[in-house]
């Protein structure tokens, strides 16, 4: 279990103990950012997506892979970054779609999808599946929890480097890793046809494997068409889980990345 360090609100002065959140690394040792002790918390202001990430590395394997930076709600209301050993500020000078600010602007509809011609299946790798220790979900509260959420269990599936994908959907929040695109509908509103198959076409441009994350789950129409176009579809529930919708989600986890 994570070691709690005493944190003081610069707002209200107010001091509280806190325990990063601990997760597993692919070969199954938690890993834990290690804090700065005595460094003071930084309330958080501005959001950018680089600026939610902290890069640590696993003292069993040695793998370095990025988790959520670890922060803290006061009771004043402010929201504090905690300092971690060895981070330093990320660069706002990154490649596009890596520095997005939160939430994102509202965007327009995109242009309607013309029916596609027939499905095109990506394959999954045959190859066997290899282990992967259970999935530790995030609580989703807000948008951006649900964000966090599908961006780790994409790397729990074995995806690396997600990023918030350079082409913004017409709804919900984009997602990318090499060979993925990912689109996050954290609303109440059930996932459509139309956003079903702008995804496909997404994931055709971009010869990658498209999945779908939605809370309030799928239209019936847009569930037949996913079967169709073997989009595996998924629903968050509000523990952080992705529970599969259809056998494209199954085949999915069962291969993994």
């Amino acid at each position: 279990m994570a070691q709690s360090v005493p944190v003081r609100c610069p707002a209200c002065r107010r001091e509280q103990m806190y325990a990063p959140p601990v997760y597993p690394c692919a070969c199954g040792a938690p890993v834990g950012p290690p804090l700065r002790r005595g460094a003071p918390a930084q309330p958080v202001t501005h959001r950018t997506w680089l600026d939610d990430w902290v890069t640590v590395r696993c003292g069993a394997c040695g793998r370095r892979d990025r988790w959520p930076r670890p922060e803290l709600g006061c009771a004043c209301g402010t929201v504090l970054r905690i300092p971690v050993e060895g981070d330093t500020a990320p660069s706002h000078d990154a490649s596009p779609g890596a520095d997005v600010s939160w939430p994102p602007p509202p965007s327009g509809p995109g242009p309607a999808a013309a029916d596609p011609p027939g499905p095109a299946h990506i394959p999954l790798p045959p190859t066997a599946p290899t282990p992967r220790p259970a999935f530790q979900p995030v609580a989703i509260r807000t948008a951006r929890d649900a964000v966090t959420a599908v961006a780790l269990y994409l790397r729990w599936l074995g995806y690396r480097d997600i990023r918030r994908a350079d082409q913004r959907p017409s709804s919900g929040i984009g997602l990318a890793a090499r060979g993925v695109v990912a689109q996050v509908e954290p609303s109440v509103r059930p996932a459509t046809l139309r956003d079903v198959e702008c995804l496909w076409l997404t994931g055709m441009t971009e010869s990658s494997v498209c999945v779908y994350f939605s809370l309030a789950g799928y239209e019936e129409d847009a569930r037949t068409r996913a079967d169709e176009l073997d989009v595996p579809l998924f629903v968050l529930d509000l523990a952080g889980m992705p529970q599969p919708v259809n056998s494209p989600a199954d085949e999915l986890i069962a291969a993994g990345a």
